[in-house]
């Protein structure tokens, strides 16, 4: 087993990022896989000089297509990064779980809860 990232562009307030930590911890417990960290990046992405802003902005314009006329409150463009110790099979898994979590609707059209991007 190593270490591997879930790696998620978020356009969330404090509630919204909780869920997405909440869905993930539920998805890694019901695995062989265990969270050694996390990295939230707000500015640039790890080990880059790359706006998340930039990476992620797309989510921003999602959310103001999708609720029009809305303010966005809180909200703010981040990139979350959950370290699992675990294998590439657990690691599918839990990835595959998140995902389907965030985003349950299947084809029908539906508004995210927290429009996110999985990088």
């Amino acid at each position: 087993m190593r270490t591997r990232d879930l790696r998620f562009g978020l356009y969330a307030d404090e509630e919204g990022l909780a869920w997405v930590r909440e869905l993930v911890g539920e998805a890694v417990g019901r695995r062989r896989a265990r969270i050694t960290g996390e990295t939230l990046s707000t500015d640039t992405l790890p080990h880059s000089t790359m706006p998340v802003a930039d990476m992620y902005d797309l989510l921003a314009e999602q959310w103001a297509v999708e609720h029009p006329g809305e303010d966005g409150g809180a909200r703010r463009l981040v990139e979350l990064r959950v370290h699992l110790r675990c294998s590439l099979r657990t690691w599918r898994a839990v990835h595959k779980t998140v995902i389907a979590t965030m985003c349950p609707a299947g084809t029908a059209p539906h508004v995210c809860r927290v429009p996110w991007m999985a990088a």
